[in-house]
């Protein structure tokens, strides 16, 4: 009798590292970029054009806005009457109790759960936007005093945690102004982090303190973009402004201010296809290369 215990707790432990092993390889077949920030620094811009780029190149992409703002929809091109119909995380009150055993608004005790099954949400929450991106909107607070979004956040972070992805696919997560989301540890478990600043005291201390707090996660690999950059003198700056903070990032990128950015906006999409083309889309396409080479890579 004991003999056949331990041969099962064997067969138990045997199993458990197939499986082990099996979710490891097919985590590394896809990976998780987490876009950050100071609020107006460009993330939802960045992360729009990337997720359209990436798309073209043959990825299966989706595009997670975790910004209560609810601005990516808009950046990647879905008209007012269609982003209508996008359902957020957070309109769905009996989905979201089902799955963490909370309902948004109240207290959830000592039931909360947070891994939730999460496989069914991108189906039946996500919508399909130009270039075939898959498009995932938490939402928004609605009202004042509305109570903690803690139920929501837990549902996502378990959307792009633990969502296995396939060769070929990759999250890209926009995530809120500020770092509340590493608080959390929202971006544990991404391979890529993008930082987002511009030449701006405020942002770079903003931008700094995330690549501060991405390498206390072990995110592999750490990427500054200095957004709206006029010349050499902003350039100057920002390496001044951040100091030897630098070393914290793998790839650093400027990305030249532009006109058409504010002149397009919500609607950033049209930027791809410029004749001729758009000095900061060719830029992101070098960001692109870098994800695609990076996320390849082994952590």
């Amino acid at each position: 009798m004991s003999l056949d215990v331990n041969k099962h707790r064997e067969r138990l432990h045997n199993a458990a590292d197939v499986l082990k092993e099996k979710t490891a390889k097919e985590k590394e077949k896809g990976f998780r970029v987490v876009i950050t920030g100071k609020g107006g620094a460009g993330k939802t811009t960045v992360t729009a054009l990337l997720s359209r780029l990436l798309s073209r190149e043959g990825y299966h992409i989706l595009a997670v806005d975790e910004d209560p703002q609810m601005n990516l929809p808009f950046a990647l091109g879905i008209p007012e009457p269609e982003s209508e119909k996008i359902i957020p995380l957070n309109k769905n009150l009996d989905y979201i109790e089902e799955k963490v055993g909370a309902r948004p608004g109240t207290s959830w005790g000592l039931m909360f759960r947070l891994n939730p099954d999460v496989s069914d949400v991108v189906k039946n929450f996500g919508i399909k936007g130009p270039d075939n991106v898959n498009i995932l909107v938490m939402g928004t607070v609605v009202q004042a005093a509305a109570g903690c979004l803690c139920p929501e956040n837990a549902l996502l972070d378990s959307v792009v945690k633990y969502i296995n992805l396939r060769d070929g696919e990759i999250i890209l997560m926009d995530t809120q102004a500020g770092l509340e989301h590493f608080g959390r540890g929202l971006a544990q478990g991404f391979k890529q982090v993008l930082v987002v600043t511009d030449p701006t005291f405020n942002s770079v201390q903003v931008a700094k303190k995330a690549g501060e707090l991405a390498k206390q996660l072990e995110i592999p690999w750490i990427h500054l973009l200095v957004n709206r950059v006029r010349d050499k003198k902003d350039r100057e700056r920002v390496d001044q402004l951040f100091g030897a903070s630098l070393k914290l990032f793998e790839r650093v990128f400027y990305l030249p201010y532009e006109e058409s950015v504010l002149n397009l906006e919500p609607n950033i999409g049209p930027m791809l296809d410029l004749s001729p083309p758009s000095p900061f889309v060719e830029e992101l396409k070098q960001v692109k290369e870098i994800l695609i080479a990076y996320g390849l890579k082994e952590a």
